[in-house]
């Protein structure tokens, strides 16, 4: 059940992921939600409400109802599964939460969102405190917002809504790096995850430091390490950008890119080139048939911080992804 949580996280600040509104944050702001890194905890440290979280905290109620927090995800998508994070919230998580989505153009204000038509994506379902807490999502629709509805009061400490983005086409220009996640872009092989996932790669924004790409460990033998990935739309590739920032004595040697139409052979994109450590590397290439794969070889091992591969999409398949989801 707990599968869709290997899914790119659509609520997270780092594909620009926000919360909208909160109706309570006495003691804790709600935008701790969709912060991307793990939520920490420092006893007895305390300001002028208490005890600090990192987390969505409110009041105790003394009323019935329920406390709300409207998240608008950062790539709009179909949701597989939702994760509320209850972390370091022992006396003081809600005992129960549901999970609602909606779908709307542009970017209406809270009262706007308060009004639009919610469709429920996980019933009022019970919480453990200091849990990761799984829901998975059956819906195949596609959702711009969330809304986070604990039962009465308490804390999270952070919503993961994972699931598979779908892009609107209308929004998105000719040419565009397909080789994105925030676009529907992933990682389906992988020679070596040791030190970092190869997804880091194919996320929005430069790397903030070397944990924030993909590294392999050290090669003992003839071989090369590598990644393959299923590009967010078939594409002709034009521009090819390989970026080792952050990576100064574990940055790889060379690299090449191939690329490939379902099950056909290889072929090639950018030849192998040398790379510098610490640089982006950028890389004009001649427009080939479009390719829904793409294959990234590193020699023999190392680090690569970000991949961008910008291409022009084949007409019709972002298209229809859209109007499948809705």
């Amino acid at each position: 059940m707990d599968d869709f949580i290997a899914l790119p996280d659509l609520a997270s600040r780092a594909f620009g992921g926000g919360v909208v509104y909160a109706n309570d944050e006495f003691f804790a702001a709600a935008d701790h939600l969709v912060l991307p890194t793990p939520p920490v905890f420092v006893p007895r440290t305390f300001d002028h409400k208490g005890q600090v979280y990192d987390g969505w905290e409110t009041r105790r109620r003394r009323q019935p109802g329920s406390d709300v927090a409207i998240v608008r995800l950062g790539a709009p998508g179909v949701v597989r599964g939702v994760d509320v994070d209850t972390a370091f919230f022992t006396g003081n998580f809600p005992p129960y939460a549901s999970i609602d989505g909606v779908a709307v153009d542009g970017y209406p204000a809270p009262s706007a969102l308060a009004e639009a038509g919610w469709i429920p994506l996980v019933a009022k379902s019970p919480l453990t405190g200091d849990s990761r807490n799984l829901f998975a999502v059956a819906d195949e629709r596609r959702f711009t917002h969330v809304r986070l509805t604990i039962h009465p009061d308490g804390g999270v400490a952070r919503l993961r809504v994972h699931g598979t983005p779908v892009p609107d086409p209308s929004l998105l220009p000719p040419e565009f790096d397909v080789a994105a996640i925030a676009y529907g872009a992933a990682v389906t092989d992988c020679s070596n995850t040791f030190y970092g996932h190869p997804e880091k790669m194919l996320m929005p924004g430069p790397a903030l430091h070397m944990g924030d790409g993909w590294e392999t460990s050290r090669r003992r033998d003839d071989g090369n390490d590598w990644v393959e990935i299923r590009l967010a739309a078939p594409a002709t590739i034009s521009f090819a950008d390989l970026d080792t920032t952050h990576f100064k004595g574990n940055s790889p040697g060379w690299a090449a890119v191939h690329g490939r139409s379902g099950e056909s052979e290889w072929r090639e994109i950018l030849p192998r080139v040398a790379l510098t450590p610490d640089t982006p590397h950028r890389f004009r290439v001649e427009p080939s048939p479009a390719v829904t794969h793409v294959r990234l070889d590193i020699y023999p091992d190392g680090g690569m911080a970000r991949l961008r591969l910008h291409g022009r999409p084949t007409p019709g398949h972002l298209e229809d992804n859209f109007e499948r989801s809705r």
